[in-house]
């Protein structure tokens, strides 16, 4: 009974999800690295933030979490929101413009910032969101190593666009500000919201596929399910808490700087548009502005 126990607990190993892991921190590392050399460091927050998000992939893919998750929903809700939420939100706090630059250059890349504006990101995230959710992609994904890692990877790729528009380094449309990023972020949760509910108070069972693992451990299909839906809802509401949290105190922030670089450049006569002083703040380049004021350059 103890090996059969183990059996269900143990980690998997799947190459097909290692090697991008490994790729991405390799990439990320070298060229913080290579920035380092230039002077230009990227804070240990933000490598840590990356290093974060990464460690979050891995303890969903590879731990119990990811061999679990073929067996009951709660526990594959538990690796969706590991990946597509959490490590999402980390990878892209990792990120600043100097580390995307080599990225940037790339034409076919630069011109695919369209996909991180608000009213892009967001719909099209929802849109991937949804479609995983239904009963027949689902259960395509369930225990088909390709199929599987294509839907972590969409899950990451659309859960960093959904971020990027509220903590990405790119710049951001000027309508987009303090009060939309609340509203998004508010969007964005009760997007979540509305799978949660159904998972939570449907009547039947969207997932029968799982019945061999709920069978295992002893729990009915409507008990996983609804479960499932209520992590989702907690951990969307904590999660929605800390980011309007961090916006909040972000927008303060900002505020603050963009105000002493005004003062700075009205004390140096240097003439500085509010508007630029706003972007450049926004955009964490206010130590950059604030040297060209220093220096004298045109702001």
């Amino acid at each position: 009974m103890g090996s059969v126990l183990l059996a269900h607990v143990s980690g998997a190993f799947a190459p097909i999800e290692v090697f991008p892991i490994t790729i991405a921190g390799v990439a990320y590392w070298a060229r913080v690295i290579s920035l380092s050399w230039e002077g230009r460091r990227t804070p240990i927050w933000r490598q840590a933030c990356f290093g974060g998000g990464l460690l979050l992939i891995a303890v969903a893919l590879f731990s119990p979490v990811g061999h679990i998750a073929e067996e009951l929903v709660i526990a594959h809700m538990a690796e969706h929101l590991l990946i597509g939420d959490l490590a999402a939100l980390l990878l892209v706090l990792g990120l600043t413009k100097a580390v995307l630059q080599p990225i940037l250059a790339i034409p076919f890349f630069d011109r695919l910032r369209i996909l991180t504006y608000p009213l892009v990101a967001f719909p099209l995230w929802t849109l991937n969101f949804y479609l995983w959710h239904v009963p027949a992609l689902y259960d395509a994904a369930y225990g088909t190593a390709p199929v599987h890692a294509l839907e972590h990877a969409t899950f990451l790729f659309f859960g960093c666009l959904m971020w990027m528009p509220v903590f990405g380094p790119l710049p951001k449309p000027e309508w987009f500000t303090a009060g939309w990023k609340v509203g998004y972020v508010i969007a964005v949760r009760l997007a979540g919201a509305v799978l949660g509910n159904v998972l939570m108070w449907s009547g039947s069972v969207l997932y029968p596929i799982y019945a061999p693992g709920e069978r295992y451990w002893g729990i009915s299909p409507l008990a996983d399910q609804s479960t499932a839906g209520v992590i989702m809802m907690v951990e969307g509401t904590f999660l929605a808490l800390g980011v309007l949290a961090w916006v909040f105190f972000e927008v303060a922030r900002e505020g603050e700087e963009k105000q002493r670089l005004l003062d700075l450049a009205r004390d140096r006569g240097v003439v500085l548009d509010e508007r630029r002083a706003q972007r450049a703040v926004a955009a964490g380049h206010g130590a950059l502005l604030e040297e060209r004021i220093v220096s004298g350059d045109r702001a």
